[in-house]
């Protein structure tokens, strides 16, 4: 082996025969390139089957602006609605003005969000890879290394409750789940805060670009293990979800099969339709030496967290992936990044993340006509700073989107965070908070912990995972508790306090109207708004003004802890598939 890594034989299939014992049964199922060569942009791409819908709500139904800000924001409030419908004279109007005003992110104020995060105590968000490194990752106190990783948890709750850039935060949400890492792990959680900064940097960016800051990034080097990828002793974590997961992804995946029997690409024949073994083999060798300097016993000096090429644990022999011969003796990190090169304008590697942002944006199985649009999109601008601004814009704009309702379901993260926009939480999630420990332990019993998912595939998007009964029944308590919830006199969801402003009088169906509206973005006009004025109106007539006291009435139900049952009646409406619906 390390006779052929030093000899100049660069017949692709000569070295990938004697390395890996490879029958030529056939040859010439697509071209070889040469790395750096382009290709042609036309993509053509299959539809996904379709799954089961949920049953037809019964209540009455959304706007168009209501449909559209609960898929593209973490739940609308009065207040988006009011902004949405004043940007045209039509649905298509107002939404591309709305959109187009979200991906201009940088131009929308967000200081009042920021300004909730500085008091509310976040202090490691900002901090440098190196100052991440000293201060937390090398410290021997369990809190002080844990606390980066903490505050990004508890500040995902911040920005998406608070946040006017909530196109952004949905899409930095989306990225963390490809390129999913376990944040809460005694491992990446003291480098996490820099992760993130990634993730947002880019989530409306290149992806070439940021593919490679993943790459170079502490929590993925550690996370799948390349931080120790080295010529003498090659791991191939990262290699394979690389291809399975972040790009071309594993429906395109042919097994331990020669490379020249795999077909071109049906859309760009200079590309092979997917990947084998052997890609992932001579991937490794590619990132070999992508390492951070940590004290490493060969360089014990060097232990400030940053990433480092380590020219002497690379593999500098040729390397043949997807078609492309990699000649040896590259330049330093030359074989990684041309190999990231040649992924970001793989025609699957588009049509695998524009299926991916559809059921995400959209919901439900995507159709092939918009990923193949949506995949043109993303392979014409694979050098725009925009290039991902431009794809959401397509896919957001498109027929699909407009004609799509109700083909996914919040997560229990998203129902969360939904409740807190709609009613205007009365304290700020943070560390070192009796009720925000609360609040995180009660979410751990739903799954859905932000950055809790050991997997790198990241949390699921199908609605099916999240329908099951423990998700739910463990959500459903957790909305409860939230309507109970309180900081000494300060209600995490004033909604007693709300229904005194903004609810004349208190009879049953101005309550339940109020809060429906609210939280729905609609008033139910079926068997449910019934059996809500019901349960509200106990005893009582359905004109019957309830008294605003929380005092014990047994014997007249119409007046029984009344507070009480008023922040019953509205977690009734949040356990309801109307607010869980997108």
């Amino acid at each position: 082996m390390d006779s052929l890594r030093s000899a100049p034989a660069l017949d692709p299939e000569r070295f990938l025969d004697a390395r890996y014992g490879l029958s030529r049964r056939q040859q010439g199922q697509f071209r070889p390139v040469s790395a750096g060569s382009g290709s042609a942009i036309d993509v053509v791409a299959p539809s996904l089957p379709g799954v089961a819908l949920e049953p037809a709500a019964t209540g009455g139904t959304p706007s168009f602006a209501v449909r559209a800000l609960n898929r593209l924001t973490f739940g609308q409030r009065s207040s988006d609605l009011s902004l949405f419908k004043a940007l045209g004279s039509s649905d298509s109007e107002r939404l591309a003005n709305w959109v187009d005003w979200q991906l201009a992110w940088d131009e929308i104020d967000d200081s009042a969000l920021q300004a909730k995060l500085d008091t509310a105590g976040y202090v490691t968000l900002d901090k440098s890879r190196s100052a991440l490194w000293t201060e937390h990752l090398r410290s021997s106190d369990y809190n002080t290394r844990m606390r980066p990783g903490w505050e990004v948890q508890r500040a995902k709750f911040v920005r998406a409750t608070f946040s006017e850039r909530q196109l952004l935060e949905v899409m930095t949400d989306f990225w963390h789940d490809h390129f999913n890492v376990y944040g809460s792990s005694y491992d990446y959680a003291p480098m996490f805060p820099r992760y993130d900064r990634i993730m947002r940097k880019y989530a409306l960016g290149n992806f070439k670009q940021m593919l490679e800051s993943v790459a170079t990034s502490n929590a993925m080097l550690y996370y799948l293990d390349n931080v120790y990828n080295s010529r003498s002793g090659p791991n191939e974590n990262w290699a394979r979800e690389l291809l399975e997961l972040h790009t071309l992804g594993s429906a395109n995946y042919y097994g331990f099969m020669n490379p020249f029997e795999v077909p071109p690409d049906a859309d760009d024949p200079s590309f092979p339709a997917g990947y084998t073994d052997i890609d992932v083999y001579e991937t490794a060798s590619a990132f070999t030496g992508w390492t951070v300097k940590n004290g490493h016993w060969q360089y014990p000096a060097e232990d400030d967290g940053n990433f480092v090429y380590r020219a002497a644990w690379h593999d500098t022999g040729p390397k043949f992936v997807l078609g492309m011969l990699l000649n040896p003796e590259q330049p330093a990190m030359a074989d990684g990044r041309q190999i990231i090169s040649r992924l970001a304008q793989h025609p699957a590697t588009a049509r695998s993340i524009c299926r991916k942002l559809i059921r995400r944006l959209v919901g439900g199985a995507a159709p092939g006509s918009l990923v193949t649009s949506a995949a043109r999109v993303f392979r014409a601008n694979v050098s725009s700073s925009t290039q991902l601004a431009k794809v959401v814009r397509h896919i957001v704009l498109s027929t699909h989107f407009r004609n799509t309702w109700s083909e996914s379901v919040r997560r229990p993260f998203e129902s969360v965070v939904a409740a807190m926009r709609a009613i205007s939480p009365g304290f700020t999630i943070r560390l070192d908070h009796a009720r925000s420990n609360d609040l995180m332990w009660r979410m751990g019993f739903t799954g859905n912990v932000p950055f809790a998912w050991p997997a790198p595939d990241g949390c699921p998007d199908e609605k099916e995972a999240w329908l099951g009964s423990n998700s739910l029944a463990m959500s459903w308590k957790l909305l409860n508790w939230m309507t109970e919830a309180a900081d000494g006199s300060t209600a995490l969801l004033p909604i007693v306090q709300i229904s005194r402003s903004k609810v004349a009088k208190w009879t049953a169906p101005a309550l339940v109207d109020y809060w429906s509206k609210r939280l729905l973005g609609f008033t139910l006009t079926s068997s449910r708004r019934s059996a809500l004025i019901q349960f509200m109106a106990q005893n009582g007539s359905s004109s019957y003004v309830i008294e605003d006291t929380d005092a014990w009435s047994g014997n007249d139900l119409k007046r029984h802890y009344n507070h009480q049952r008023l922040k019953s009646m509205v977690s009734l409406i949040m356990m309801s598939v109307d607010f869980i619906r997108r």
